[in-house]
């Protein structure tokens, strides 16, 4: 999990149109790489010097199986990206092969005109992406709209949201249109005995009712049949915990709902419990806003996801990697696990297993507290000298897995409260 390096090569590509090629569809093909995540296309018309008539020469493309976008002679540009695209062109998967720039050769001098074109590929790369994985709207019982949801994240500088309305899906059919952050499709779940969020399909179930665990079983089915990614939600709240037995078919655990609570702290231990028995359980957490408030608010907790792909497919496969990390705000603090070329979330081969972990920590503050666990239980604390960023090694030979915390004083926690908590790195044994 190094530090997030952006990739781009360029391509000019250049045609001469004869006057005699006028209104006629013109082709220039070219080969879409591999792993190409965005795309940006250009192109220059130069007409023959002293030919008073100017060139038109309109603008498209094309993938291997339809028109991606259209803009005649409105534009010089364009953008392609997996979730938006400059208007009149449609966002989605570049995927590698024959594709081409299309002209229409509008108007044509008699001297005919040349056309440069500059695409410029930027590639897939690994990098940390941040949002809120459980949040609510006036699709349910928030006062928040979808649209300013989707505000609120995008000046945090966050990346993703999932908009998790009770028992419904209506909000994931309204999403806003005019925004770059992506809309990750959610449902909370909602029973008399506890809450799951069903993530990344637009309907998860249809009907929500349940009066025993069957019931909750079967919807857990059906959801996942769907292709559903499923959180248990605030297990240890003190209003609505999970009371149904934990042999239910689930992917992940919220072990941080709101500001950090005593609640959350049991959801710690707890997950804690399910580490130190082999068990590799993702944590995730989420804000669960409903509406203006002094201590709820978005993206408090804060969920980062290592991932090569902006997209909701690509934030999903993240998280289902243990590639996840919290922070109390969008702002940090922030830490990090490495063992070699192995990160959060991934497991070091028994014959690295004896490289030292770097523990790199950033955007701390004087008297923060950094924690490390294992399955033996608090392995190291240290207190932050000095405002800045830390690096700790560990040693971990013999241990199945590490992860870290922040603990940071806050004044309205009225003492030292969860800044950061990390996933674990894992270690193989024989």
């Amino acid at each position: 999990m190094a530090q997030q390096i952006e990739r781009r090569t360029t391509s000019v590509y250049k045609r001469y149109i004869e006057h005699s090629e006028q209104s006629s569809y013109i082709e220039i093909p070219f080969q879409m790489p591999p792993h190409v995540e965005e795309i940006h296309v250009s192109y220059l018309v130069d007409s023959p010097a002293g030919d008073s008539a100017k060139a038109v020469i309109d603008l498209g493309i094309r993938d291997a199986e339809k028109v991606r976008g259209w803009s005649g002679g409105a534009r010089q540009e364009f953008n392609i990206g997996p979730n938006t695209a400059t208007p009149g062109y449609l966002p989605g998967r570049l995927a590698p092969g024959d594709w081409a720039i299309l002209h229409n050769a509008y108007k044509v001098p008699a001297q005919g005109c040349t056309v440069t074109i500059e695409i410029e590929f930027t590639y897939k790369t690994s990098r940390w992406l941040k949002g809120d994985l459980h949040t609510h709207s006036v699709h349910s019982d928030g006062t928040y709209t979808l649209e300013e949801n989707a505000a609120m994240i995008e000046s945090l500088g966050c990346d993703f949201i999932a908009l998790t309305d009770h028992n419904t899906n209506s909000q994931n059919l309204a999403y806003p249109r005019g925004t770059s952050v992506l809309m990750i499709p959610g449902t909370e779940f909602t029973t008399n005995y506890g809450h799951s969020n069903f993530l990344g399909v637009t309907s998860p179930m249809d009907d929500f009712r349940v009066s025993e665990i069957s019931d909750v079983h079967e919807k857990f089915r059906v959801a996942r049949e769907r292709g559903a990614k499923i959180v248990l939600n605030h297990t240890h709240c003190d209003n609505c915990p999970w009371e149904w037995d934990f042999e239910v078919d689930y992917d992940w655990v919220e072990i941080w709902n709101g500001p950090w609570r005593e609640h959350n702290k049991r959801a710690l231990s707890w997950w804690q419990e399910q580490l130190v028995t082999g068990r590799r359980l993702v944590a995730v957490g989420g804000s669960d806003v409903h509406r203006p408030d002094t201590y709820v608010k978005h993206a408090m907790p804060c969920v980062w996801v290592w991932t090569d792909e902006r997209t909701v497919e690509g934030v999903l496969k993240g998280i289902e990697g243990g590639h996840v990390v919290m922070t109390y705000s969008p702002d940090g603090p922030f830490a990090n696990l490495q063992c070699g070329e192995y990160g959060i979330g991934d497991q070091v081969p028994y014959e690295q297993a004896d490289q030292q972990v770097v523990v790199q920590l950033d955007d701390l503050l004087a008297g923060d507290l950094i924690r490390l666990y294992s399955e033996r239980g608090l392995e190291e604390e240290t207190s932050a000298d000095s405002d800045g960023g830390v690096t700790l090694t560990f040693n971990a030979k013999q241990r199945r897995f590490l992860r870290a915390e922040i603990w940071r004083s806050f004044k309205p926690a009225d003492g030292m409260s969860m800044a950061v908590v990390t996933n674990p790195i894992y270690f193989e044994s024989k």
